[in-house]
């Protein structure tokens, strides 16, 4: 099953918010409208059969609300694997681990950079030895600042992969989002999967490449960063911009199905 393993959709009250913030943060302009109806219609359109919505709460209090979500989310819609979310901040996490589990959520979205945390905050160490068995997590890496400065950056994830070896986690943005050459030299070539989201507009095509040459082809993850891109528009840019046969570019929009079996569900 071809599979969009990177997208957000929010709740229609806050969908127009959501989408203006994108916009600001990013300096873009969102070609979706941040709806689940959306999401779907274009995934649809562009032969997409599942995609993972990706919940994160930017504040330890939202972390109940961002889970009941994903919850809803996966129960409401059978194209849809949700991801649920933690905070370091979040006192009560074990109890949110053993409540997602119990619905059927096997993924952890965590983005420190609008969490307000590092990737190497010392917090994070005994929620990732309970949960690298059990869930699977998909981490925003990079920005356009250096990674010292950067909470999320290629080396302090690949920190965390030498501290905890049985932790399952696919690095958002081909391992650094603005920071293509440091997920080269730290992140290419290890054990974690690296999805394609939001670096076709911004990458060198070399580069691009490069590191689609040197990673293992069956840890690439088709992502579109959906309300930002379109899920067909990004597939297309992917083909050009890295000179991809139709069977290789099927192949990355497949990979996800050793994550969640070829008919859906986490």
């Amino acid at each position: 099953m071809f599979t969009d393993i990177h997208t957000h959709a929010f709740h229609p009250k806050r969908a127009h918010h959501a989408v203006a913030h994108l916009n600001e943060t990013y300096q873009v302009h969102c070609v979706g409208e941040g709806t689940v109806e959306d999401l779907l219609a274009r995934e649809k359109r562009s032969g997409i059969g599942r995609c993972v919505v990706l919940c994160a709460a930017t504040t330890p209090g939202q972390v109940v609300p961002a889970n009941d979500y994903a919850v809803s989310l996966q129960r409401a819609h059978p194209e849809i694997v949700a991801f649920g979310t933690i905070h370091p901040g979040y006192e009560a996490w074990e109890s949110q681990f053993e409540r997602l589990k119990a619905a059927g959520i096997r993924g952890l979205k965590l983005h420190s950079d609008f969490q307000h945390f590092r990737l190497d905050d010392p917090r994070l160490s005994p929620l990732f030895e309970a949960a690298q068995d059990e869930f699977l997590f998909l981490f925003h890496i990079g920005d356009n600042v250096p990674p010292e400065r950067n909470p999320s950056c290629p080396y302090k994830l690949a920190a965390l992969l030498d501290r905890f070896p049985r932790l399952r986690c696919i690095a958002a943005h081909l391992g650094g989002y603005r920071q293509w050459e440091h997920s080269l030299k730290a992140l290419v070539g290890r054990d974690v999967w690296l999805d394609t989201s939001s670096c076709t507009p911004f990458i060198d095509p070399a580069l691009l490449r490069e590191i689609l040459r040197r990673h293992p082809q069956d840890r690439i993850l088709f992502g579109s960063d959906y309300p930002l891109y379109d899920p067909g528009d990004a597939l297309m840019r992917l083909q050009e911009m890295a000179g991809l046969s139709d069977a290789v570019l099927d192949r990355y929009c497949s990979n996800a199905d050793a994550l969640f079996g070829a008919q859906g569900g986490a």
